[in-house]
């Protein structure tokens, strides 16, 4: 039981150290295609030095080692070939003491006179590629027929073909060929998912100018006549006596004398509820007032109304349109 639970924690530390520690392979020159004779350099770019990480190959004779035995010269976590032979042709990939492994790359190196330059890392989803066959001796660059899957999809006399907005479709086994010089070696092309990370939505953008100065326009011409006629509306709740209306009252008329004096007195408004009165109507020329204030007001209350929805509509769309957008490319 004990030896049992040693090799679980041993197992949970080296999960934990390849989930926390990352690195990757790079390859210098970037291609996946060597003649003899050529020099090489591969890099592991780590995130934690301290994590010791050397490069390590699967060769196709199946001898697994690592930078340093008997092949290539190390020099930190990057490894130096000066000069490869075609026994070199494996699966290289980084690896840390205590066993995390990065992704892996395919290199070929070939006694032919002719080799496909192609990337050797996983393309991005929407990128363009641009494949090259190139020959061991001058001139490099001549006509050449490219092939996928065994197939021929293009024949170029610049000896290069581009394959633009890749997609998972164009992943495969790719090799090219020169008349009299012969073909190259087969290399597979991967295609990776482009992420899709969500843009932080943006604020909107601030009104125009031109929007701003119809709505200022607006609200001085409509601010008076609104304001006018609540007091205009107003005067027929305040038309009406109180207890300090009391007194006497009388009248004259010039020429013809004064009237008697009468007193006038309020009484107060009784508790009990009674059944409300409707109040004098308005007189025509207050009623008239009104209406001139209203035909005039309503027509500028109601642009108003709409120019400030118009504004906030303008932002609910600028907003949708941010957060829907796709990633940005």
């Amino acid at each position: 039981m004990e030896g049992t639970s040693v090799l679980r924690l041993l197992a949970l530390i080296s999960l934990l150290s390849c989930s926390t520690n990352q690195a990757g392979l790079t390859v210098s020159p970037n291609r996946s295609q060597f003649f003899e004779g050529e020099s090489v350099s591969l890099s592991c770019e780590e995130d934690d030095s301290s994590a010791g990480w050397t490069v390590r190959r699967n060769t196709t004779r199946g001898n697994r080692t690592q930078c340093g035995d008997g092949w290539g010269k190390p020099a930190g976590s990057t490894c130096n070939i000066s000069y490869v032979l075609e026994k070199h042709t494996g699966v290289y990939w980084c690896e840390s003491r205590e066993g995390a492994s990065s992704s892996s790359v395919q290199l070929t190196v070939t006694g032919g006179s002719v080799i496909l330059q192609s990337p050797v890392l996983p393309v991005m989803e929407g990128d363009d590629v641009t494949l090259s066959c190139r020959t061991k001796t001058p001139p490099s660059s001549l006509p050449a027929a490219f092939y996928k899957d065994g197939s021929l999809i293009k024949t170029e006399p610049a000896g290069h073909v581009t394959l633009h907005q890749v997609t998972s479709s164009d992943e495969g086994l790719y090799q090219c060929s020169i008349s009299g010089h012969g073909e190259s070696p087969s290399s597979r092309i991967a295609v990776s998912e482009k992420p899709s990370t969500l843009a932080p939505p943006t604020s909107p953008p601030p009104p125009s100018a031109s929007f701003q100065v119809r709505l200022v326009c607006h609200l001085v011409v409509f601010s008076p006549y609104f304001i006018s006629t609540l007091l205009i509306v107003s005067y027929i709740n305040t038309d009406q006596v109180t207890s300090s209306d009391e007194g006497l009252y009388q009248c004259s008329i010039s020429g013809h004398g004064e009237s008697p004096s009468s007193r006038i007195s309020v009484s107060e408004k009784p508790s009990t509820l009674a059944p409300p009165t409707s109040p004098p109507p308005p007189s025509a020329s207050f009623q008239v007032r009104l209406v001139c204030h209203l035909v005039v007001f309503s027509p500028y209350f109601i642009s108003t109304l709409l120019i400030v929805s118009l504004y906030h509509i303008d932002r609910v769309k600028v907003i949708s349109m941010e957060i829907c957008s796709p990633d940005k490319k």
